[in-house]
């Protein structure tokens, strides 16, 4: 018999937890799919009554059968564990085994493959991806980002929440301020538009709506980048607009980096990895790459001094030698 009530129960009781330690909402939204798959696979097994070894079948079925990559096998191990630990209370059932995964160097950019992208984007994709390679921003970050986030004078962002609900600043470059202006100024217009037709609320952080009820129509809490339909809020039940879907500009990145030409696995997040390697290559001391790029190990940022061409580290491969390049002029004898 299946416990289709009982695990919706359990998920939204999962939920429940997760907004009042104050959880990122793309937290929430990870940690409840996967549970709710985990629990919709043992559907005919009660709740309490699963073991470790049930989730052990799991992951192994994410493995074989899905062949998810060891990085999200390790992400639904992290959503089972909060699950038992924090949820139903089974301590022993918490320490979920963990995937091991294969050690990759990040795909970084050049500057003028970046140049190439961007000018493939069109419109307030090309400035959000302007910004993940300016910044360094992640792109649920960047989306994330409030009018009253941004620093003109001081020439900097403040990100909000960012991974580990820590806050952090990062570089606003110079050569997107007018347009990140121009985009801020079309929000205001809009937003005069939504409160004149009875929305303009933008959804808040943790229970900052009970604290300050009217915070959410503010200018200064709207999302720099929008999304185009207005939708409502479910915690406060007020009409306003989300910040755009990352799916949207996840598909235009995609559409980009295949009219460029450029046959790396480029993402989004390649941005981001780009402009890390690049700040290496320019000599940035890899600790301020840290700060800026909100890495809690300083390990973690490493891994891109091995995406650092040879010569930004002071190393030249033997074969540029001079005498290589004369021997090389015709490298194939004329076939």
């Amino acid at each position: 018999m299946a416990h289709y009530p009982l695990i919706e129960r359990v998920v939204g009781r999962t939920r429940d937890i997760l907004r009042t330690r104050e959880y990122s909402p793309r937290t929430e939204e990870v940690y409840l799919g996967w549970i709710d798959r985990f629990l919709r696979f043992h559907r005919t097994l009660h709740p309490m009554a699963l073991e470790r070894s049930h989730v052990e079948a799991f992951l192994e079925d994410l493995a074989l059968r899905a062949r998810l990559a060891p990085k999200s096998r390790n992400q639904a191990a992290s959503a089972l564990s909060f699950l038992f630990r924090e949820v139903l209370g089974r301590e022993e059932a918490a320490e979920v085994p963990r995937a091991r995964g294969t050690s990759r160097v990040p795909v970084v950019l050049s500057r003028r493959e970046v140049r190439a992208v961007l000018a493939e984007l069109r419109g307030r994709y090309r400035l959000i991806g302007a910004l993940l390679y300016g910044t360094g921003m992640r792109l649920n970050e960047c989306l994330g980002l409030r009018l009253k986030d941004l620093d003109y004078e001081l020439g900097q962002i403040t990100v909000r929440d960012g991974k580990g609900m820590k806050d952090r600043y990062v570089l606003f470059p110079d050569n997107v301020h007018e347009h990140v202006s121009r985009q801020a100024r079309r929000v205001a217009e809009q937003h005069r538009s939504d409160r004149e037709r009875g929305g303009g609320w933008a959804s808040l952080p943790g229970a900052l709506h009970r604290k300050d009820p009217e915070a959410g129509w503010e200018i200064g809490w709207q999302f720099l980048f929008p999304a185009a339909r207005t939708s409502v809020d479910p915690t406060t039940g007020r009409e306003g607009r989300q910040h755009l879907h990352e799916s949207a500009m996840q598909r235009a990145m995609k559409q980009a980096v295949r009219r460029s030409g450029i046959l790396k696995p480029a993402t989004c997040h390649t941005l981001r990895h780009s402009f890390a390697s690049q700040l290496l290559r320019d000599g940035c001391d890899i600790r301020k790459v840290k700060e800026l790029l909100g890495h809690k190990d300083i390990r973690t940022t490493m891994i891109y001094l091995h995406a650092v061409d040879q010569t930004g580290i002071g190393i030249r491969s033997p074969l540029d030698r001079p005498e290589f390049g004369r021997e090389l002029s015709d490298p194939f004898g004329g076939d």
